[in-house]
């Protein structure tokens, strides 16, 4: 049978699903992975709806399509595709990538450590990998500067319940404008697997709320919003710091259509997140440099984080972020169109999907 597109992807999780796609989906066009970026999104998001609906894929799937680099200092580049949104750069799905490229052998390893760079479409991301017998054990990667833009900041947010009508949160950059709020806030909740769908409905309302009454500019990145939200609260873990829920967004939230109150929540503890965390944290002067940070997911998964020196981006204060983690191989297919399959773009349905 001749089909319409064969893609094949590397199937990767650390806690959260995140495909890595290797071949199959031809040239695209751009002198940066950033341009390569715009031009799937202006000219073929439909692929990116292959790769991440139905039948395919599901909510909390990422997808990251591997590509030349375009920086000379790169080994290789990577587009990011979430479910609403090209993210600029992703934590989780970086560790994912350069695990995959080390794994496969399209990047050489070498032990005990390979060093080399990314090129995200937020710029060059430098990795280092600790790596024992063949297997990428450990990823750390230097990611680029985070700040915040606002800092414990009270917005009113409507449907939350309980007599919860105003909301206090921070608003930070990790790669992407994260509107975080603390847990405790909702005393009726708790960051646990069993609870995310309150987490989730919560999460939603905050991020709509935070977009609409909280404006936010990236200097480097106009028009770039808000688009994901986050709760975080203590943990009893001794070997974390801080426990959290990132909800990713499967569509657009509105206050007047309950259905959408929704969303995917990350598995791992989110990398961008953590960024997101600790700029925050040390706008509030919580977290110092060179003071590690160990940020739990809903699974119990670790991220160790840290910052590493400060910086500038526009008018804003911000730091540079280092985050380490581990990602698993889990399997390998090839994702097939049938001429004859009317979905050509995948599908979604309400009881899953905002």
């Amino acid at each position: 049978m001749a089909f319409k597109r064969m893609i094949n992807c590397v199937e990767t999780h650390d806690g959260e699903p995140m495909r890595v796609v290797t071949g199959g989906v031809g040239h695209i066009p751009g002198d940066s992975v950033y341009e390569m970026m715009e031009n799937l999104r202006k000219t073929d998001d439909g692929l990116r709806k292959f790769l991440l609906r139905e039948p395919r894929g599901y909510p909390p799937l990422c997808c990251n399509i591997v590509v030349p680099p375009k920086h000379p200092d790169a080994a290789a580049g990577f587009i990011i595709m979430e479910q609403v949104e090209y993210p600029m750069m992703s934590g989780g799905n970086t560790i994912s990538v350069a695990t995959a490229l080390l794994e496969t052998g399209i990047i050489p390893m070498q032990e005990p450590y390979t060093e080399f760079n990314l090129e995200a479409p937020a710029g060059l991301i430098g990795i280092k990998a600790k790596c024992e017998n063949g297997k990428a054990t450990e990823v750390t990667f230097k990611n680029v500067p985070a700040f915040a833009a606002y800092t414990d900041t009270v917005i009113d947010v409507p449907h939350i319940g309980h007599g919860v009508e105003k909301v206090t949160v921070d608003v930070a950059w990790g790669g992407m404008f994260y509107a975080m709020a603390d847990v405790r806030q909702f005393p009726w909740v708790e960051l646990e697997p069993d609870q995310g769908r309150e987490i989730t409905r919560i999460s939603s309302l905050i991020l709509k709320a935070a977009q609409e009454q909280l404006p936010v500019v990236h200097p480097d990145y106009p028009g770039v919003g808000i688009t994901i939200s986050q709760l975080f609260g203590p943990t009893d873990d001794p070997n974390a710091d801080v426990k959290n829920a990132v909800t990713v967004a499967s569509g657009e939230v509105d206050f007047d259509n309950p259905s959408t109150w929704i969303g995917a929540l990350d598995r791992c503890p989110c990398g961008t997140g953590t960024c997101a965390r600790m700029a925050a944290m040390y706008a509030k002067g919580e977290l110092k440099l060179n003071e590690p940070f160990l940020h739990q997911g809903l699974l119990g998964v670790v991220y160790k984080g840290e910052l590493v020196e400060e910086t500038t981006i526009g008018d804003y204060k911000a730091i540079v972020p280092t985050i380490t983690g581990c990602s698993w191989i889990y399997g390998f297919n090839n994702l097939v169109l049938d001429p004859t399959d009317p979905f050509t773009e995948g599908f979604t349905i309400g009881d899953i999907w905002a």
